[in-house]
């Protein structure tokens, strides 16, 4: 197999997992896939990011912080969500978000069922561990974009080793909650969380896959 195909491989297989296992991932299997996202490119080599990797008890902590802010708190993100979804964006958006409420079983109009769906991104889908992803307060954008390359290099990282992952923008905005926890200091921007363990293969939330636009809507040659 051709390194072209390993890594169409992994990033075909990759997914966003949405039911982990109880199970907890050996240290030294998170120190691999963190080595491994380090890798990715930044800007002057600048490499902009840092993650807070949380187990145990620690983890119970942040996701009893954050349901409990998910219910009662107004957001808080460092970084402001987007304006909005319009065109293909939100056509994307709405048939992603389908495909989870089916294969759930959360039928149209049943705004209960949704909401407990919802509250699963702060329960953190059942998982052992979350990375959240920080960058410097004074990069700005561009530690932000520097860090998704990171943030991709951890996913597929975790992949190649038999783990499973999800990105999560909805546990950064409750930012001051996730600060608060675990003590970041104000000049780190929080991004994101990436969650990650092993998938329960049996969960329903995992039997879907999304799709991607075809070349011709995502690249455009000149010349």
């Amino acid at each position: 197999m051709s390194d072209f195909e390993t890594l169409m491989g992994l990033l075909t297989a990759r997914h966003s997992c949405r039911g982990f296992l109880e199970k907890e991932v050996p240290e030294d299997l998170i120190a691999q896939v963190a080595t491994a996202a380090g890798r990715a490119p930044s800007w002057c080599n600048a490499q902009p990011w840092q993650v807070i990797v949380t187990r145990g008890a620690e983890t119970e902590r942040l996701r009893s912080a954050l349901v409990e802010a998910a219910t009662t708190r107004p957001e808080s993100p460092d970084v402001p969500g987007p304006e909005g979804y319009s065109g293909a964006h939100r056509d994307r958006r709405r048939t992603c978000g389908w495909q989870l409420y089916d294969a759930v079983g959360v039928e149209k109009g049943d705004r209960a069922g949704s909401a407990r769906q919802a509250l699963e991104n702060f329960r953190l889908f059942g998982a052992p561990h979350t990375a959240i992803l920080t960058s410097g307060r004074e990069l700005g954008a561009y530690g932000a974009l520097d860090s998704g390359g990171f943030l991709l290099s951890f996913c597929l990282a975790a992949q190649a080793l038999g783990l499973a992952t999800v990105p999560q923008a909805a546990v950064a905005f409750h930012s001051g909650v996730v600060r608060e926890v675990l003590g970041i200091p104000e000049d780190r921007l929080i991004l994101c969380a990436i969650t990650f363990g092993y998938e329960d293969p049996d969960h329903p939330a995992n039997a879907f896959r999304t799709e991607r636009a075809d070349l011709s809507e995502i690249m455009e040659i000149r010349g």
